[in-house]
């Protein structure tokens, strides 16, 4: 029975926030402005590009501004409850260390080793992203990578001449992962700056598209602005609306990174609610305008089977050169979501291993960086040989079942520490409670059930793998159960 008792214990809150105020820790650098970026930066990827396209032409179309601004509330649900944890416990760890103190140990190690698989299968994927738009972008410019250097083994490529070969490495994958996890290993200072420069340009390249195809903007194409539904759920209509918000949900979801760092804000009880909140709300008004401007450029119709709408939209103008900018935003925006992601998979496995779940060498802060350097490595070696050996198809989405769990494990720890702790010092509360945590949760279970059988047989797989290394090494080597 007191084994039982023991997968359900529950960190104190005591314990955990003096965890964050030890001597021995990471380093407190990042200000509100950092963190507004580092969501911005998680946020904002080639899912704006394509997304809006398939959400207006297929779901909503001109009305897929209402589906934008109906996601980012579904996502605000979250953000908020988010919020109110990271000040309650602004140590690294996120969700992880969230349920730890709410729903006992077992829970926090599911939620902790799901969020690695996450991170990690997000960071590869996009790498294998990221390096398609950099040869499609050198290619531009006349400079030829050989194919089967760009292709992993599993993929079959046409050289110029036409014949087909099979890919031997992905090699700038591996190039960007190997890169921007050691800028993770430098500081994460030096991580930061480089992100906000990283989001400058991804943000400016989105204002420069909205800037010059307001001029382009055609009004009859807002008209009917609610097509009637065509007698299919979701195909236009309120219906349609709605399911376009559904798509566009995973475009919104990445802030919740911000909480990873935690215990490298300055002020943690001040600013991971700015910089949760501010990413979102920054990311709102530049997705709605976007959306307003495509679909005013582009008969929602005419984006219907279309696979690159943005690039039908920039064929009405006489500037040629916007292709390669967008080009440009996108890889800009796969690099500040490889990065962020790297940043946060690396903190979760931290916190884990500061509780004794994991081996205490990825806990290790180096002397000099004041990061968990050991992780880093880690990291970087795994996520490189999925990048560079594994096609994308394989990979899945970045985001996807195990971070809407997270979710979900977030908005009902709010309420049970609304319950069990309702004297604690909060400097952010979310509104509306038990409401808001509760539309949080209603919310990510619905786009959890929208997601293939597929995906939740990986979770499942991960988690039965999870389940063999917690209760072979966790549960004998976990601090708290000591």
């Amino acid at each position: 029975m007191a084994k039982l008792k023991s997968l359900f214990a529950r960190k104190p809150l005591s314990q955990l926030t003096s965890e964050g105020d030890e001597g021995q820790q990471l380093k407190r650098t990042l200000g509100p402005a950092s963190l507004v970026a580092l969501g911005i930066g998680a946020i904002i990827g080639a899912g704006l590009f394509s997304l809006t396209g398939i959400a207006a032409g297929e779901h909503a179309g001109p009305a897929v501004l209402l589906s934008f601004i109906i996601a980012a509330v579904g996502c605000a649900f979250a953000g908020m409850c988010y919020s109110e944890l990271a000040t309650m416990i602004p140590v690294a760890g996120s969700a992880y260390t969230y349920a730890y103190a709410t729903m006992g140990e077992l829970m926090a190690w599911i939620i902790g080793w799901d969020l690695v698989l996450e991170y990690a299968m997000g960071a590869a994927a996009v790498s294998v992203s990221w390096s398609r738009y950099v040869v499609s972008f050198l290619k531009d410019l006349g400079i030829i990578l050989p194919a089967q250097l760009v292709s992993c083994p599993f993929e079959s490529v046409k050289l110029l001449d036409g014949t087909e070969v099979t890919g031997i490495i992905n090699l700038p994958a591996i190039f960007i992962i190997a890169v921007l996890s050691m800028l993770l290993m430098i500081g994460i200072r030096e991580s930061a700056r480089v992100n906000e420069v990283i989001v400058v340009i991804k943000v400016a390249v989105v204002l420069i598209f909205i800037s010059v195809g307001l001029f382009f903007i055609k009004r009859e194409n807002y008209t009917p602005f609610i097509p009637p539904n065509t007698g299919v759920f979701g195909e236009f209509g309120w219906s349609g609306i709605m399911r376009a918000a559904g798509v566009i949900f995973f475009a919104y979801i990445g802030f919740d990174t911000v909480s990873t760092a935690a215990q490298e804000a300055k002020n943690p009880r001040r600013d991971i609610p700015i910089g949760i909140i501010g990413s979102l709300i920054v990311c709102t008004i530049l997705y709605v305008v976007f959306a307003f401007v495509l679909t005013g450029m582009v008969n929602y119709q005419a984006m219907r089977g279309d696979a690159a709408p943005v690039a039908t939209a920039i064929d009405l103008t006489p500037f040629p050169w916007l292709q390669k900018l967008i080009k440009l935003g996108i890889i800009a925006g796969f690099t500040s979501v490889m990065l962020v992601l790297l940043l946060g998979q690396s903190r979760v496995f931290y916190a884990m291993s500061r509780d004794g779940l994991l081996p205490k060498l990825f806990s290790d802060i180096h002397a000099k960086w004041h990061t968990p350097w050991r992780s880093n490595i880690l990291f970087m070696v795994f996520v490189s040989l999925f990048g560079g050996f594994v096609p994308i198809s394989k990979l899945g989405h970045m985001t996807s079942i195990g971070t809407l769990f997270a979710f979900i494990i977030v908005c009902g720890g709010v309420l049970v520490l609304r319950y069990l702790h309702p004297e604690w010092p909060r400097s952010y509360r979310a509104p509306f409670v038990p409401l808001v945590p509760i539309l949080g949760i209603v919310v990510c279970l619905a786009m959890m059930l929208s997601l293939g059988v597929e995906t939740w047989i990986r979770l499942f797989v991960w988690l039965a793998i999870g389940s063999v290394i917690y209760f072979g090494y966790s549960r004998f080597h976990s601090k708290l159960a000591r």
